[in-house]
């Protein structure tokens, strides 16, 4: 499947596209919750950003900018950084539950 998932078109694990499942799809991919992770604080270029990815091949990491900015997460300032769109911003702020979970796993984990 090229591109960004679409809800209402057939994506990994749901023919019919439901919403959650092409969300599930997208973010489900190699690094794109680690660039949207990595956008929290605000503009980011692209050196910067694989950099902060651990360095992931740029390949990878043009292929996934094109699928989050297709996906309305993210865009490109004149200055060539990346930063999210208020989609991509309520999607962070939707994720931070999860964030707090996760840590309480992990310190239950260690118990």
């Amino acid at each position: 499947m090229a591109g960004a998932p679409v809800p209402g078109q057939p994506v990994r694990g749901s023919q019919t596209g439901r919403p959650i499942m092409a969300a599930f799809d997208l973010l489900g991919r190699r690094w794109a919750l680690r660039i949207l992770w990595e956008l929290r604080d605000g503009p980011v270029g692209f050196r910067a950003l694989q950099q902060r990815c651990d360095d992931v091949s740029p390949t990878v990491l043009n292929t996934r900018l094109a699928e989050l900015r297709d996906a309305g997460l993210l865009w490109q300032d004149e200055a060539k950084a990346h930063q999210l769109t208020s989609l991509g911003r309520d999607l962070q702020r939707a994720l931070k539950p999860l964030q707090a979970w996760s840590e309480r796993w992990a310190a239950e984990a260690q118990e």
